[in-house]
């Protein structure tokens, strides 16, 4: 019996048993998702991209497919949950592979389907920590190249592959790990979830059907390529499920559709907003202080599309202070907003070179928001990386609120459902996202 890597994820991954605390926490996460495809999938919201990705990729009848329409769905609108270990999206990739699956496979406990998730952000979690500090930097996106890990792994458990299956899932998956962050702004993003929830679905099914492939020495050569040099394996298994990745640091449910690194400034500008002696017509400029490197995501400076707005420390932080809400439907197809954008013309970044580079610890990220009035004052807030993630997020909300066009007694018994108190409460959910 091979001690690779390989073999002793497998056997994590196989021998793993979450208790109830993490189901429900794996609940809060579908719900989270549900909330984020289902406006795309039901046409609630404009999405250019999908007409494309159902032409090219046809889901009926192909779990891959589906996969990747799911993949696509659910990370469409950029508001689905985030795992700081992991600094990326597992549920988009994990969720919609095992969904897929499920609908495809014999039928699936919605236990079992929990359990795999719960792995499945376990797995996602650790390969964020084992990858190292360089690999998001070098501007790969680790939703995509460490997700298919993850969720090749989710999905082995859920289909209960053996060991040697287990490995060479593993490494199929690796193998095709790809996703570059220079697609950030454009519906390539979330094409990316969907390649990697694709891919991970692929991979299991070869290896279940007998497919032979390298089945050790694939995800340690991973490591060493993908890390550039700062990996650090052993963190993959050392301490497995203690504390599981799905309690701490857990999953983080975005309040807004933005992107993460914009969520910080946002709330320091509500502050501001609400600060006395806040007059909007006064402020001549608005300065963002951030440790070096931290808006890598939040990239583009100068939208003009809301999608690319949402990776816009400049026009997220305008939003913020012109209305004090950051409404979905700012963030879609359409130009953006030329007051906001106008606005946004005065924000300046002021990276912060006292503080420690992002790269070296997101966790110590921070926004500092200054304004400067005409009458020569400065108003300033920081919120910190920390209080925005120790901020509960109410889920279920989010779904009522971003489902608030469907009729309330559909919309009752969806969140019902989304409690998955038994099998057939989950076999409602994977028909209700079946693909045309």
């Amino acid at each position: 019996m091979s001690d690779s890597l390989s073999g002793l994820l497998a056997d994590a991954l196989i021998s793993t048993r979450p208790q109830s605390a993490q189901r429900q926490r794996a609940r809060d996460g579908v719900v989270d998702y549900f909330a984020c495809l289902l406006p795309v999938q039901l046409g609630l919201l404009d999405d250019a991209g999908l007409a494309a990705v159902r032409r090219v990729y046809p889901a009926r009848h192909s779990a891959d497919n589906h996969a990747l329409q799911l993949g696509y769905l659910s990370h469409a609108l950029d508001f689905d949950d985030y795992h700081a270990s992991l600094r990326g999206h597992p549920s988009t990739v994990v969720l919609s592979t095992l969904l897929a699956l499920t609908d495809s496979a014999a039928p699936v406990g919605h236990a079992a389907l929990l359990d795999a998730y719960v792995i499945g952000v376990e797995l996602a979690g650790r390969l964020g920590r084992a990858i190292g500090t360089r690999h998001y930097a070098a501007g790969l996106h680790s939703t995509a190249t460490l997700g298919v890990i993850a969720a090749a792994g989710a999905a082995c458990r859920l289909l209960q592959l053996n060991r040697a299956q287990t490995q060479i899932a593993l490494g199929l998956a690796a193998t095709q790990a790809a996703g570059l962050r220079a697609q950030f702004g454009s519906a390539g993003k979330a094409l990316h979830a969907g390649f990697a929830a694709r891919q991970a679905v692929n991979s299991v099914q070869l290896a279940g059907s007998g497919f032979v492939a390298q089945p050790d020495t694939v995800l340690e050569a991973f490591f060493d390529i993908l890390g550039l040099g700062a990996a650090r394996p052993d963190d993959l298994l050392a301490g497995w499920g203690a504390p599981w990745r799905i309690d701490a640091p857990g999953l983080e449910f975005k309040r807004y559709p933005t992107c993460g690194g914009t969520h910080s400034a946002i709330e320091a500008a509500f502050v501001l907003r609400a600060s006395a002696g806040f007059d909007l017509n006064a402020v001549q400029a608005i300065e963002v202080s951030f440790p070096p490197g931290a808006d890598t995501a939040p990239s583009i400076r100068a939208p003009q599309t809301g999608v690319q707005g949402r990776f816009s420390l400049e026009y997220t932080v305008a939003d913020a202070l012109l209305h004090g809400a950051i409404a979905l439907e700012r963030y879609g197809e359409q130009p953006v907003d030329i007051d906001i954008a106008e606005l946004a013309a005065k924000v300046r970044r002021v990276p912060d070179l006292g503080a420690p580079a992002d790269e070296l610890d997101p966790d110590l990220r921070f926004h500092r928001v200054t304004l400067h009035l005409a009458d020569g004052r400065t108003l300033s807030h920081c919120v910190t990386r920390q209080q925005t993630a120790a901020t509960p997020t109410d889920v279920r909300g989010k779904l009522r609120a971003n489902l608030h066009a469907l009729p309330a007694e559909r919309l009752d018994a969806l969140c019902t459902d989304l409690q998955l108190a038994d099998d057939a409460a989950l076999q409602r959910l994977v028909a209700l996202i079946r693909c045309p």
